[in-house]
């Protein structure tokens, strides 16, 4: 039995549009926050040989010093790191003192590391540029791979709505980061704009993968309805998809589950992209190409 997907495409638009609305206002409402990649500032790290002071305790101590509240990680089952505001040698030689007090120290387990707010623009910057010309360069790619099929629709309207559906995957976890930003204190690094950057890859892979089945089919049957071929072609590929990311996820999951406390983000971003990916490539990327049709039909 072949599934209808262009005849629920409203349906589709409509949780597309609530998802997007949702991270709009979670981040106008919350914002999100930028790790010291960014943003500047220092990551202490220390290990213990027995039970590991709380970030009750270790923020106590920073207090104490006229010093900012620090978020404070637990890195496997004995190191903590602190990351906090940038701080002088003599700030951080009281801190390490401080940090002994509260247990055993494992000797020659502390690392410190200083990055400058300039640095963190300058990255900040780099990303914009490296995100620009990743859009750029899928639009050209999906209008030159696809321009041998210009009818019903021109072939950069498959590459617009790509871009379209990428755009979707990846805004809803940036707007989920929003809300975990405040309550649990997850940030925007480098290991989460790289996920990012892996979920437009993945999202885009998918959704090329319908799209030149479309074009297949339309080269095959060229007297055949638009509506009838999207549909095909989504039926073709959606068992392909669907197993495909499967495995994917069963693989993040694991990673997030039993994985390291610093790659549980990364994991979790991962989850949440590459599940709107295989969504977006089956009910929102195709039935945008067919309603811009329609619409310029009319």
């Amino acid at each position: 039995m072949k599934f209808d997907f262009i005849k629920y495409r409203r349906v589709s638009y409509g949780l597309s549009i609530l998802l997007t609305v949702l991270t709009v206002i979670s981040v106008a409402s919350f914002g999100v926050k930028w790790g010291i990649d960014f943003t500047g500032g220092t990551v202490l790290s220390i290990s213990y040989n027995g039970s590991l002071p709380t970030s009750q305790q270790v923020n106590g101590a920073l207090l104490s010093l006229g010093l900012k509240e620090a978020v404070v990680q637990q890195q496997g089952e004995k190191t903590i790191v602190l990351k906090m505001q940038d701080i002088s040698e003599v700030n951080h030689q009281q801190i390490i003192d401080k940090l002994k007090e509260m247990g055993s120290v494992v000797e020659g387990s502390e690392s410190f590391e200083s990055i400058g707010p300039v640095i963190g623009n300058e990255l900040r910057s780099k990303i914009k540029t490296v995100i620009s010309l990743a859009l750029i360069s899928i639009l050209i790619y999906i209008a030159i791979a696809f321009r041998k099929v210009s009818f019903p629709v021109k072939s950069y309207v498959y590459g617009l709505m790509g871009i379209v559906a990428l755009i979707h995957d990846a805004m809803v976890p940036i707007g989920v980061w929003a809300i975990l930003g405040r309550y649990y204190g997850y940030e925007i690094t480098i290991p989460i704009i790289t996920a990012l950057l892996t979920i437009f890859g993945y999202s885009i892979h998918d959704t090329v993968v319908v799209f030149d089945r479309i074009r297949e089919n339309l080269s095959k049957e060229k007297s055949a309805n638009f509506k009838d071929i999207i549909n095909k072609s989504l039926n073709q590929t959606f068992t392909r998809s669907v197993n495909t990311s499967i495995t994917v996820l069963m693989v993040l999951l694991a990673l997030f589950l039993f994985g390291g406390v610093a790659l549980k983000p990364f994991a979790l971003c991962l989850i949440i992209g590459i599940g709107l990916g295989t969504y977006s490539s089956i009910f929102l990327a195709s039935p945008l190409v067919y309603s811009y049709y329609k619409i310029r039909k009319k």
